[in-house]
């Protein structure tokens, strides 16, 4: 295997994460005999103050021509000022819609090891595995923006195309895990809610008869992913929706850090990036966890460049680390915790054995 990936080691915690990340991807490089060429690129934060762009023109042209991208987190407190006109989340946003990355899957399954880690009960949580599917490209962080001194707005927009589109990915992957849908909407609100739920019915019915089809109102879907959150296979939804409802998700396994994300268009090429922010206020201690990254890279392995028995292996490692109780301190506040480099190297260490 021959490929180009380009690094956005980004803010905050950021390059602390990646570097684990990068070390795992280059070891199975090495050990499968791949030829993985890893190009670093400014993005963010770390742009806006090198060039003044949070995607300069160089770093988009990277990640246009690289088989995968991978990504650390972006933002903080340095360029969060509400009269801010440049913002790194500006060029997450732009990256995605130049990339055409308009299915974000974000799978959470709860570790036997950390349920403990969540604040949830055990038998709440014992067996939770499901994968979240969130409309990436359309709504309203994409919509028309307006501001004036009295009043401010933000339109959302959905297009029958644009929901077509991620609902035969999400019943796709249903079909391949346990055929069970959940499609999330505001429908007794949001106009664009009545013309979701009417797509995906339409989808579903005619496309994936297989499927078991259910719709559910999002307030409904945030108190039961904390209720029931093991009877949910796969859940599709819109791009706000998604960002909240995952966030929220990822408390069933314990720690924002273990979770992993992969935004996938019609090609090959992929995003990839743990859910969890920058995270300043822990940036340069060295205690991140770098889990959510490392499983990110599992996901460039497996969408991106096809290598399903490398991507398998990390995950393995990861879960075998964590086995092990190689735990960063999110995971385990009240000690004993390991550092992210050391957290890092238990993964290595159980790839190399």
């Amino acid at each position: 295997m021959k490929a180009r990936i380009a690094v956005l080691p980004g803010d905050g915690i950021g390059p602390e994460v990646i570097a684990e990340g990068v070390r795992c991807l280059r070891v199975l490089a090495e050990r499968g005999g791949h030829d993985l060429t890893l190009i670093e690129r400014p993005f963010g934060g770390a742009a806006i103050d090198l060039t003044g762009e949070p995607l300069p023109p160089e770093t988009l042209t990277t990640c246009q021509s690289a088989d995968a991208v991978l990504l650390g987190a972006i933002g903080g407190p340095k360029w969060s000022a509400p009269e801010a006109k440049v913002r790194p989340e500006q060029g997450l946003l732009e990256l995605r819609r130049a990339l055409g990355v308009y299915a974000n899957l974000r799978p959470v399954k709860v570790h036997p090891a950390l349920l403990g880690a969540s604040t949830l009960k055990p038998e709440v949580l014992t067996g939770v595995d499901l994968l979240f599917v969130r409309e990436l490209t359309g709504g309203i962080y994409f919509g028309e923006k307006r501001r004036d001194a009295t009043a401010a707005s933000d339109l959302c927009t959905y297009t029958v195309t644009e929901i077509e589109r991620i609902v035969r990915v999400a019943a796709h992957l249903a079909q391949q895990r346990r055929g069970k849908l959940v499609s999330i909407d505001k429908s007794n609100v949001l106009e664009t809610s009545r013309l979701w739920r009417e797509v995906a019915t339409r989808i579903v019915r005619s496309e994936f008869p297989q499927v078991s089809l259910e719709h559910m109102l999002v307030d409904a879907a945030a108190m039961h992913l904390i209720r029931r959150p093991r009877d949910f296979d796969v859940l599709v939804t819109e791009n706000m929706f998604g960002d909240i409802l995952t966030d929220e998700a990822s408390m069933l396994a314990g720690s924002l850090g273990l979770l992993p994300s992969a935004s996938l268009g019609e090609g090959r090429r992929g995003l990839y990036e743990p859910i969890h922010g920058s995270a300043p206020d822990i940036a340069g201690q060295g205690i991140a966890n770098p889990y959510g990254t490392v499983l990110s890279v599992a996901l460039l392995l497996r969408h991106s460049l096809g290598l399903t028995a490398e991507a398998e292996a990390l995950e393995q490692a990861v879960s075998a680390a964590i086995d092990a109780g190689a735990l960063t301190p999110d995971l385990a506040p009240s000690g004993p915790a390991v550092s992210t480099r050391a957290a890092g190297e238990a993964v290595l260490d159980r790839l190399t054995r």
